[in-house]
Order: C-alpha cells, then structure tokens, then sequence
C-alpha cells in the first residue's frame, strides 16, 4: 500500500509539472501585446520598433507587476497592409484576437483601416491603444456609445482637430516670418492633402483658418497617398504664386512632392503635416531636395519636452539608428500607459483598468498625457492638448539635420504659460525665396 502511495504522489507531481509547463508554453505567465500597423512601411516599423523597446525594458526589469506575480511581455507583430487593403487589416485584427489571444492591441495607422480594427476590438473587449491614426470620430465614439467604445484610447497622436490648430500656428509663424522678412504685404498660401478621410476635416478648417490669419488660400491639390510623380500638382500651385505650400501628407506622397518640388525650385516653402519628413531617411529619399521642408513632429535629435524625452530618443537612436517617429509612441502606450495601470489595478480585466487609466494623468516622452471628457462630461478617451500636456514640435530640414524651430516663446492665449523646449532653433528661408523676393 505505501508502494501504491509514493507512485500515486510521482504520478500526481508528474501531472502538475506537466499542466504547469503547458501554462507557461501557452503563454498564460505573459501578457501578450498585438502590435498591428503596416509592417512594409515607415510608420508599421515605428509601431515594432517603440513596442520592441517598452518589452525589453520592460523584462530587463522582470516583467509587469500583476497583483502577486510578475508576468513578462510579449509581444505579436500583425501587418495589417492597411494602406493597400482594409480586408486585410480587419483581418490582421481578428487574428490577433482569435488565434494569438492577446490581452492588448496598440498600433494600427490609417483611419478608414482603424475604424474597422477599432470595432473588432470593441466586440471582443480588448484595450486598444491607437497609435498613428488621427480622426476626431475614433474618440467620439466613445462619447457617443461608451460601453460598447470604452475599450479603445488614443496614444498618440492628438487629434485631426488639434493636428490642425498645431499646424495652423506653425502656418502662422512661418507666414509672419516671411512677411516680415521678405516683405509680402499678403502671403498666398496653397492647400496639398492627400486623398484620405483624415485630412477632410483639416482642409475645410485650413480654408477658414487662412484668411482668418491674415493670408490668401490660393486652391486646394490632392494627390493620391502613394502618388510617385506629383508634377502637374505643382506646376498648378506654382502658377498660383503661393508663398507657402500647406501640406497635409502622412503616406509616402510626401517624399516626391518634396524632391520634385526641391528640384523644380519652387519660390514656395512647405509646411504643415509630412510624416515621411519626419524620418532620418527623408533626407536621402530626397536627394537633399528636402531641405527647407517643414513638418509637424513629435521628436527631434537635441530636443527635450521634458526630462523623459532625452533618454527616449537617444536610446531609440542607439538600438534601432534612427530618431523615432510618433508610431513609436507604442513605447509609451506600453511603459507609462498599459504597464502603470495595470500595476495599479493588479488585473488584466480590461472593465477595471478602463477606469483607472481614463483618470490618470503621467509623463511620457512626448508630454504629459492625460484624457479628456467632452462638453457633457461623458469620457472620450481623447488625448488633451496644450501647454503643460502635449504640443508636438515644428521641425525643419536645415542642411541635412532636421531642426526644432516651435514652439519657441510660445503662448496659446494671453494667460497661458510661455512654452519653450530646450533645443530649438530659429526658422530658415531657403535662399532661393530670399534671392526672388528680398528687395
């Protein structure tokens, strides 16, 4: 009989090792984190590439604290192709959720793709942090059906609406600095948005907002997203005689509009929205024909937001060799969003970390985040903007290195705070503008 009792005990030992082991092996001691974007593209890589950093640092540190246990990160990469297909990228969604059963999706880019992506997760009550696609509806929805939307926030960026009051000021600083430095009584200003749902909204703003600021909208052009040869966009914008050409690009346009215009010598100077500019390969992409541009941006080498920002950028820099792009803010939806709330709550049940992390206001790399709620006090799960929070940069290619130029003694209104991030430099002129121009 005691025979009998120590076989039974082995066996039963065996049988929990062996279910142990299988947890483990099925990933039930790690927290799996979908990261979905388009994986062939600059901004997919971003997303890889910041959560790649969140999960090592992350690790390095033994895991996330989830009530009594720590449990590491993992992650699963989903090419959603969402710029080509968004079958594919509803696709890429679902199976992250099915097959791969992660906890928590961060990631995806164009809006049309993300709306999909957005409801699949809803449906199956899973956090998803976007991080790339801008369209005031993706947070509205929240306000407007909260428990079936509650599960989704925007990390980054803020949206279309503040993308475009962001843009509009470095429009009017760029056109007071051209005014005053070329002596253009009234500077002509023309519109090129890509053909995508997110820049709708923009451009019916950017043609109220010019004249408003005191300039003239000379018309709008609208290349396709991925246009290679954008010569007739800019031939029309040169014969209109715009001073600046307002651009609103965050697909792989933005590179030959920028070359061609280089090389066609266009008395115009660029502003706005150009996320291929935003990168360090712009510059090359261009054959130097880039110089000059300036674009909205979330990081540049030498520039601190805060003192998070610094170390940020150069170990990004360090492990991947370039400065990241805002889809890299995947780092930060992941070290300072997911991981301190779900410490916080000590579960990974998303219905109670909703709470929390819709109240909770941290530093990243970027600015200090926090959510706002709309005029009727219902949760949007939107990011706030302004001084204090979050602003983005103004950037310029200045002879191969791109330069911070805003905000630089900014103030959003007479009583807000005067915003200046270490780093900046002052605005450039190309020298061409200057030779047709300066009296």
């Amino acid at each position: 009989m005691e025979r009998w009792k120590k076989r039974i005990f082995v066996l039963a030992m065996a049988f929990l090792f062996a279910v142990s082991s299988l947890t483990v092996a099925s990933g039930q001691d790690t927290i799996k984190i979908g990261v979905i974007g388009p994986m062939k593209f600059v901004q997919g890589i971003g997303h890889w590439n910041g959560a790649t950093m969140a999960a090592e640092e992350i690790n390095a540190k033994g895991g996330i604290q989830v009530g009594p246990r720590k449990m590491k990160v993992e992650l699963v990469q989903a090419d959603s192709n969402e710029f080509l297909s968004i079958t594919d990228a509803t696709t890429a969604m679902e199976r992250l959720i099915a097959r791969d059963k992660v906890h928590f999706v961060v990631g995806g880019f164009r809006t049309e793709a993300v709306l999909a992506m957005q409801d699949i997760a809803m449906e199956n009550k899973k956090i998803f942090i976007g991080v790339g696609a801008a369209h005031d509806e993706l947070c509205l929805r929240v306000a407007k059906d909260y428990k079936t939307y509650k599960y989704w926030f925007r990390g980054s960026p803020f949206n279309s609406s503040f993308l475009g009051r962001t843009s509009f000021i470095h429009l009017g600083t760029v056109g007071a600095i051209l005014r005053h430095s070329l002596n253009i009584p009234k500077v002509k200003v023309a519109i090129a948005a890509e053909k995508a749902e997110w820049t709708e909204p923009m451009i019916k703003a950017a043609e109220t907002a010019i004249p408003g600021m005191g300039m003239e909208a000379v018309g709008v052009w609208r290349p396709s997203a991925v246009a290679t040869d954008v010569t007739a966009e800019l031939s029309a914008i040169q014969r209109s005689e715009a001073h600046i050409i307002f651009t609103i690009f965050s697909a792989s346009v933005g590179i030959p509009f920028a070359r061609q215009a280089g090389e066609l010598k266009i008395p115009a100077v660029q502003v706005g929205i150009n996320v291929e500019a935003q990168k360090d390969g712009f510059w090359g992409a261009t054959r130097g024909m880039g110089n000059y541009v300036a674009t909205m941006n979330t990081y540049a080498r030498g520039v601190e937001s805060n003192e998070l920002t610094k170390a940020f950028v150069d170990t990004y820099v360090k492990r991947f060799g370039e400065t990241p792009t805002y889809t890299a803010d995947t780092y930060s939806a992941i070290v300072h969003g997911l991981a301190t709330t779900i410490e916080q709550a000590g579960t990974l049940d998303p219905d109670k970390l909703v709470p929390i992390h819709e109240t909770r206001v941290y530093k990243s790399p970027s600015g200090t985040v926090a959510y706002l709620k709309d005029a009727e006090g219902r949760h949007l799960h939107e990011l706030r903007w302004g001084p204090g929070f979050l602003t983005a940069l103004g950037v310029q290619w200045q002879d191969g290195e791109l330069k911070a130029f805003w905000p630089n003694k900014w103030k959003a209104t007479p009583e807000a705070p005067e915003v200046t991030y270490k780093g900046m430099v002052p605005y450039k002129i190309p020298p061409w503008m200057v030779e047709k121009f300066k009296k």
